[in-house]
């Protein structure tokens, strides 16, 4: 007599293959984090940069003092909002805050000023 020929049976074959994805997925992950790189270091942090001010509001008028302690030039500008409505708001012109030097910004209003803040960018190379 000769032997049948038996067929898989497809619940074996379904358990093999969920075993073989439960293997093959954790190291997608490990090869998708860079952990097989090689390469251990962090990406470099960037330099610290801009001015410190400080922002005096005296009834109409305002004034801030900033100081770049950085090796970088800072542009820095005044911001004035007012507290009326008729009253126009000021964005002021940027200005050079070289690495070590103290710039004063200055605006003012024709009643009160509701707020005032200074914004910073990095001067272009």
């Amino acid at each position: 007599m000769r032997p049948t020929r038996r067929r898989p049976r497809p619940r074996l074959l379904l358990a093999a293959s969920l075993a073989v994805a439960a293997l093959a997925v954790p190291l997608g992950f490990h090869v998708a984090r860079g952990a097989d790189s090689g390469t251990g270091a962090a990406p470099p942090e960037p330099e610290p940069a801009g001015s410190e001010c400080r922002t005096t509001i005296e009834g109409s008028r305002v004034v801030a003092y900033c100081h770049n302690p950085y090796p970088s030039t800072d542009l820095v500008r005044l911001h004035t909002e007012c507290a009326r409505w008729w009253d126009v708001d000021a964005d002021g012109t940027a200005v050079e805050v070289a690495p070590g030097r103290t710039v004063r910004l200055e605006d003012r209003c024709w009643k009160e000023i509701a707020d005032a803040w200074v914004s910073h960018r990095p001067a272009p190379l």
